[in-house]
């Protein structure tokens, strides 16, 4: 088994750093600030990144993925938003009916252009979490009902598994997938990690999922088996949220952290938390698709 460090990368640190996604078509990196509402964009150049530009929405924003056009999708708390490439909104759908209780958290697309989004609870831990596939019409199809906090999701490098997080029972599911209909089959536990809290995921070109594990400071490399083969850190930001590959070749591992629940003591003592972490690896990852649907003006 292999482990080494990552850097940070970022010029900033936020509250609650998540989901990046690398636009391969605009060479731009996205990611949000969950509880600050605001989704982001910037460049990846020789290990660093940059913000080039911002999105606020109205309470908290779970996850951003580019649309086809160079516009935006988020999951911005209730309701999926779609801006346009001026950054103007161009439709939404509200899938949350009880915004008080829950919020949308991970999502990514499938590889025909679909989006998986799931919730995470408000308040007191939740046994009725959701996960949904939002069709390009933007037709819904409920995968789960019955999740802790849905986190992260990644597909197989041919889209057929599904990959998804169940964080509070420390499990990852996996689940036959059909890319051509969207539809999903019943899921099984991929893995179980009970020394931190599985978030984000991703997967590599060569079918190996990577797990960023809340708590530990760690990003963990499991083979199709199941086997834990490698390990990435990030030094002074123990809580890693999630992670893509980004880059023109797919090899740079950009890794998100969080500075949530964390007193000042705290953050002195381990003062790269919320930052964007960076390294280079081997294995490439797998190019991400863009939102490919669209809806009827906001």
């Amino acid at each position: 088994m292999t482990t080494w460090d990552a850097a940070p990368s970022s010029v900033s640190a936020f509250m609650l750093t998540e989901g990046p996604f690398w636009d391969a078509a605009r060479s731009r990196l996205l990611w949000v600030d969950i509880l600050g509402g605001r989704a982001f964009e910037g460049t990846l150049a020789q290990g660093r990144i940059d913000e080039t530009a911002w999105q606020q929405f109205a309470g908290t924003c779970g996850a951003v993925a580019p649309a086809h056009d160079g516009g935006l999708l988020a999951a911005a708390h209730d309701r999926l938003v779609l801006l346009g490439p001026d950054g103007e909104a161009a439709g939404h759908l509200v899938l949350v009916d009880d915004a008080g209780a829950r919020r949308f958290n991970d999502g990514t697309t499938d590889p025909l252009g679909r989006y998986v989004v799931g919730t995470a609870p408000l308040g007191d831990r939740s046994d009725d979490e959701r996960l949904w596939v939002v069709d390009l019409d933007g037709s819904v199809r409920l995968l789960d009902d019955d999740l802790s906090l849905s986190n992260g999701l990644a597909f197989s490098p041919d889209g057929s598994t599904l990959y998804s997080v169940d964080t509070f029972r420390h499990t990852v599911r996996s689940r036959p997938y059909d890319v051509g209909s969207g539809t999903a089959g019943e899921w099984g536990a991929h893995l179980v990690i009970d020394d931190g809290y599985p978030d984000g995921l991703a997967t590599d070109a060569d079918g190996y999922l990577w797990v960023a594990v809340y708590g530990t400071g760690e990003v963990r490399r499991f083979s199709p088996a199941g086997e834990l083969v490698d390990v990435v850190r990030t030094p002074h930001a123990p809580q890693a949220t999630n992670l893509a590959f980004a880059g023109p070749d797919l090899r740079t591992l950009v890794i998100s952290t969080a500075q949530e629940h964390m007193t000042e003591a705290d953050i002195a003592e381990h003062p790269a938390s919320g930052h964007l972490f960076a390294t280079r690896v081997e294995t490439p990852g797998i190019a991400l698709a863009p939102w490919r649907g669209t809806w009827a003006a906001a």
